[in-house]
């Protein structure tokens, strides 16, 4: 999902910073509000994700604290090196919908004036 949102702002880039008659910026615009779709719900689900294993290494740290166990602290060295990207991830897809949303800034004032 990471090279398709990356891929399409560059499309986007590309597009907007180039002139184009009404009908086609009409077809932009439609895409783009099925793209942010799209990718709104990657971000959610995305979102969701990583508060899981943002809280489940949290509760892990705890809990190592209070008991010391090898399983225990191999599972919260795991569920912290498997939160990283998913935070990278995540930064990625809000970064990338956030530009998306100026994009679709940009073609409503456009078409709507």
């Amino acid at each position: 999902m990471e090279k398709r949102l990356l891929n399409y702002l560059s499309y986007m880039r590309d597009f907007v910073s180039t002139q184009h008659s009404l009908d086609e910026c009409q077809r932009a615009y439609d895409d783009l509000m099925t793209q942010i779709s799209f990718f709104q719900h990657e971000r959610l689900i995305h979102l969701l994700v990583t508060l899981t294993f943002a809280i489940l290494s949290i509760t892990a740290v705890v809990a190592c604290l209070f008991v010391q166990t090898l399983p225990l602290l191999l599972m919260t060295i795991l569920l912290i090196c498997l939160l990283i990207p998913y935070i990278r991830h995540y930064y990625i897809l809000e970064n990338g919908v956030q530009e998306l949303y100026k994009r679709y800034d940009y073609l409503f004032d456009i078409l709507h004036k």
